[in-house]
């Protein structure tokens, strides 16, 4: 009778378990920061969709030809509210929110809290972590779009 064992030894084991030890050390540290790199990629196309509202408002203000009107509405039947000069939306929630579709202050929408404050101020704040740090912000005078995100 012959009576092999068979199996690993423990030197193989051990050979594993660092091989799979060196390989979580480098690839781990990657995917942690995948969702700070989400947050401030949320942040970025908030902002990208802020500048296209923006632009696409404005020249359908300028294409109505109509400098003292201070609604502009678009295709789809969606009333902006605008500044009667510039064609700027403002920065309340019957402008900039309605270009944009943000819905009310109090609304969530698609991850991100929606606060409008005087003077035309509009800013979305990414909701989890809901910081002031990881935001995009919309200056309805100005039309400009500023993104923060130092600690997202």
């Amino acid at each position: 009778m012959n009576n092999r064992q068979s199996g690993f030894t423990l030197i193989e084991l051990v050979v594993v378990i660092v091989i799979l030890a060196a390989l979580a050390a480098i690839a781990l540290p990657r995917y942690i920061n995948l969702g700070t790199e989400a947050r401030i990629a949320s942040v970025n196309g908030v902002a990208g969709g802020l500048r296209a509202a923006v632009a696409v408002v404005q020249a359908r203000y300028i294409a109505n030809g109509n400098n003292a009107a201070v609604t502009v509405t678009m295709l789809d039947g969606t009333v902006v509210g605008v500044n009667a000069i510039t064609g700027i939306p403002l920065g309340t929630a019957a402008g900039i929110g309605s270009a944009l579709q943000a819905g009310a202050a109090a609304t969530p929408v698609d991850g991100f809290t929606t606060s409008y404050a005087a003077p035309l101020a509009v800013t979305f704040r990414i909701t989890p972590p809901n910081t002031a740090n990881c935001q995009a912000s919309y200056n309805g005078t100005t039309g400009a779009v500023t993104t923060n995100v130092t600690v997202c």
